[in-house]
């Protein structure tokens, strides 16, 4: 897919940039010649307003010169007189060819068979007509078409090799994003396997022949824990998709932050002082943001829950929320095992553990990734950093 995804990208891409090159070039090729001509007749029907005056005009516009000869006929159409300059006069008999076939057309025309531009001006006297030869016009046109066709035919194959590079360029997110899906889908097919696993496993211990009624209870008390697990896990599955979708899934609205902080705090009270921890919140009182209160409750959930369940019994945890100018900043600080440099950057990433034995603890490495799309989505951020067994998640947002 992506392969194709960069063919495809190529191809646009070489089809505007062919476009444009057929279209400049052509644009150019086009106003030469124009200006090349438009000067050739200013030229012709200067020499053809003064037919008495010999050789070239002195003011000949933007000193064009050119060979040419001038056909005096009187009113009969008799010929007059024949003068020229840069140009070796022609017979007779040509001469009266020319003027036929100049007669015979536009006021103006070429004629190709001998390379030339005439201009017939009618005067009192009779009828004027300029021939100008246009052999060079003609050389510089054509020179300047294989120039143009060589600068196109170079500019596509440089253009094509910048294509392939953008390309490259232009998929990788999308390839990034590819592999983070298809890593997703692994690690979640892997997660709903193992309690799909002990549940099956233990369905079939309950239909044994010698299966006790003791054995019955433990294995139905096992049926149900693993149970839990995976509903745990597939409403974290939710969640995040939920939270993938973005701020146009959830309603901002304008909410004290700091009652809501409070309110997420009360309910771990217990849950600490049962693992044996002290709790510490220092919560600076009237911050107020626009967001979604649901969203923003379930990100301060999941800190304090990451902070119960990673920190060493007998310490302590501290929740601090406090407003810095047009920002606020909520921190929660436990004592743990301390998380390596390389871990900090990857420990938002979906399903990423640093122990990978958590499992069985409920955690499946889900919840900093929910957090953080929360936060995204709220147009704040969130970091973690980790500091002789010292461990804080900041989250930053923007205050009313």
């Amino acid at each position: 897919m992506l392969k194709r995804l960069r063919i495809k990208f190529v191809c646009i891409n070489m089809a505007i940039v062919t476009l444009m090159l057929c279209l400049v070039l052509s644009l150019v090729l086009h106003f030469t010649q124009e200006n090349l001509e438009r000067q050739s007749i200013r030229m012709m029907e200067a020499i053809a307003s003064e037919p008495f005056q010999p050789g070239p005009p002195n003011d000949r516009p933007d000193d064009v010169l050119l060979p040419y000869f001038s056909v005096h006929l009187n009113s009969q159409g008799e010929l007059l007189s024949l003068t020229g300059a840069y140009f070796d006069l022609p017979d007779q008999d040509m001469v009266a060819k020319l003027v036929e076939t100049a007669q015979a057309g536009e006021q103006t025309g070429v004629i190709q068979d001998y390379h030339l531009r005439y201009l017939r001006l009618t005067t009192p006297f009779g009828e004027e007509l300029v021939f100008a030869d246009i052999s060079s016009e003609i050389q510089t046109i054509e020179s300047l078409l294989r120039t143009c066709l060589l600068i196109g035919v170079l500019g596509f194959f440089a253009f094509l090799v910048i294509s392939c590079f953008l390309a490259r360029w232009a998929v990788r997110p999308v390839e990034k994003a590819w592999d983070q899906q298809r890593q997703f889908v692994a690690d979640a097919s892997h997660e709903l396997k193992t309690p799909l696993t002990v549940i099956t496993t233990t369905t079939e211990l309950l239909q044994a022949p010698g299966c006790t009624e003791a054995d019955r209870v433990q294995y139905a008390e096992n049926i149900r824990t693993t149970s839990r697990q995976m509903r745990n896990l597939v409403e974290s599955l939710l969640d995040l998709a939920r939270a993938d979708n973005g701020a146009a899934k959830m309603t901002f609205d304008p909410l004290d932050y700091s009652q809501l902080c409070e309110s997420a705090v009360l309910p771990f009270e217990a849950v600490f002082f049962e693992r044996d921890l002290t709790l510490v919140t220092h919560i600076q009182e009237g911050i107020r943001l626009k967001g979604s209160p649901d969203h923003l409750r379930q990100v301060a959930e999941i800190l304090l829950d990451n902070a119960q369940k990673y920190s060493f019994p007998q310490t302590e945890v501290s929740v601090r929320l406090k407003q810095a100018g047009k920002t606020c900043l909520l921190t929660v600080t436990n004592q743990g095992e301390t998380i390596s440099p390389e871990d900090l950057t990857r420990i938002f990433q979906r399903f990423y553990r640093v122990d990978t034995a958590r499992t069985s603890s409920g955690s499946y490495g889900l919840g900093l990734s929910i957090a953080q799309s929360i936060v995204q989505a709220h147009k704040g951020k969130i970091w973690a950093e980790s500091r002789e067994g010292t461990n804080t998640f900041s989250v930053q947002l923007p205050c009313l």
